[in-house]
């Protein structure tokens, strides 16, 4: 499970860098996922769009709580949650993992003997912002068809969405494409009338989507959520990541990241890149789960801060854009 623990440890008393380090000893990225939000805003701001100020400030001062136990919790700090920012995504995939495990499990109690199924499903490439924008739309109407088809309805109890959007690096194009973590009676795996084959799930997203050549569904079975088992929390991982990874668009070609960041905000003005449907949208809700495309991304788990924590005395990191780096202010 993601948590919002952190140890602070100080390198030496002079500099007092922060690091982040999580109960299981991993050190937090904190340090590199801000100097690419910095090279995003100043991008943003060649481009001369409104919110590169707004995205440079993103994550800058950081409040920390310290705990019993001697890590450190994130208390209060300001997050830009544009859609391309390293920060947030970091802290979105944290909170989208969080949220899926809790969901899933609450499905597996009602639902004990359901399988689950990973799809992935693509289309062609788009070759600049405005196609990229129609074809995430169209993406997201044909899976919604190809979910009413009632072949995959009749089995299916629900399922969790994420789209993804990568960089060609050949020709500059860009691939979007959706993860499924799909949630279906046992009985789907019994006979022709309930079994869709791989060649199947090909002809119903190809009638989904209403193109003429064969486009890209790919499907596998994920053992039983099972405790310690690695295949279902793979396809969360994966359905969780990252929308964009900032590898894409940061790049040593400045001129290209300009077009790729241009043409990514484009894209992906307005989209919603995660959601859940039947079965595990019901849980979701129940849970009272936040949105996590617009909601807190100070608090990725459920751990608050207790009452006691809020009245000890706040640590704050605070960016320093000349030394690249967090630092402790006295």
């Amino acid at each position: 499970m993601q948590n919002n623990h952190t140890k602070f440890i100080t390198e030496n008393q002079d500099n007092k860098i922060l690091k982040d380090i999580s109960k299981s000893g991993k050190q937090r990225p904190w340090k590199e996922k801000k100097i690419d939000n910095v090279s995003y805003s100043e991008i943003l701001d060649i481009l001369k769009l409104k919110k590169a100020h707004n995205v440079k400030q993103c994550g800058s001062v950081l409040e920390f709580k310290p705990t019993e136990e001697g890590y450190l919790k994130l208390y209060k700090t300001w997050f830009c949650k544009s859609k391309l920012c390293p920060v947030c995504n970091w802290r979105r995939a944290m909170k989208n993992i969080y949220q899926a495990q809790r969901v899933i499990e609450e499905v597996v109690k009602e639902k004990p003997k359901a399988r689950w199924l990973f799809l992935t499903l693509s289309t062609k490439n788009a070759i600049d912002g405005e196609t990229l924008e129609q074809s995430l739309k169209h993406l997201t109407k044909a899976f919604d068809r190809l979910s009413r088809y009632k072949k995959v309805s009749k089995n299916l109890i629900g399922f969790m969405r994420s789209t993804e959007v990568t960089v060609n690096k050949n020709d500059g194009s860009y691939n979007q494409h959706m993860h499924v973590l799909l949630c279906v009676e046992s009985k789907y795996f019994r006979g022709s009338e309930n079994y869709i084959s791989q060649n199947e799930w090909v002809d119903l997203w190809q009638k989904a989507l209403q193109v003429d050549y064969r486009p890209v569904a790919n499907i596998k079975a994920i053992k039983p959520n099972k405790k310690g088992d690695k295949d279902i929390q793979a396809a969360i991982k994966e359905t969780s990541k990252y929308s964009v990874k900032s590898s894409d668009y940061l790049t040593s070609n400045q001129e290209k990241n300009q077009e790729i960041v241009k043409d990514l905000e484009q894209g992906l003005y307005r989209k919603r890149m995660l959601s859940y449907g039947g079965l595990l949208k019901q849980k979701h809700k129940i849970l009272n789960l936040d949105d996590s495309e617009d909601g807190n991304l100070i608090n990725t788990s459920d751990e608050k801060i207790t009452e006691e924590e809020q009245k000890a005395h706040s640590i704050m990191a605070i960016w320093n854009y000349q030394k690249q780096n967090y630092y402790i202010k006295k």
